[in-house]
């Protein structure tokens, strides 16, 4: 794995986890309205509890946002330039810690399908599906849950 350490997000890092989502290819093609206008902002940072995975410099290689209150893993991305390094592993791992560390027994994830595999490859079990929310959101999405305890 490229070295990273795993963060909580900064204010500062708002802008960078924006312009690090909106350069995703895993949204591009169909998918790009799912992202389409999408900023992380600084109350959004401060309001979840998100963590950046950062390079020796502090650039964010990538990030997750859980969300406590219903659980959810709101945001999971990887800079493209970092994918396949075990990043997103090690951003999964750290959000499962983080929220038994809260006392949750699951978090729920809707899945970028692509991602599916990805997701159910670290133990998230398929639960059902969620359907299309037109007009951003015109495909269903795979909801998984991480199971804690």
């Amino acid at each position: 794995m490229r070295s990273a350490t795993i963060r909580r997000a900064f204010a500062r890092d708002a802008e960078h986890i924006t312009t690090l989502i909106q350069a995703s290819g895993a949204c591009r093609g169909s998918y790009a309205s799912i992202i389409s206008g999408y900023r992380v902002t600084v109350e959004y940072i401060d309001r979840h509890q998100v963590f950046a995975a950062a390079d020796v410099a502090g650039r964010p290689l990538g990030f997750y946002a859980l969300i406590l209150d219903p659980s959810e893993l709101d945001l999971v991305f990887v800079a493209d330039d970092a994918q396949g390094q075990g990043i997103g592993r090690h951003l999964v791992e750290h959000m499962i810690d983080q929220a038994g560390d809260a006392g949750l027994a699951a978090v729920r994830v809707v899945a970028h399908p692509p991602a599916e595999d990805f997701y159910r490859h670290l133990g998230a079990v398929r639960i059902g599906t969620v359907a299309p929310t037109p007009p951003k959101i015109t495909w269903e999405r795979p909801e998984l849950r991480f199971a804690l305890r």
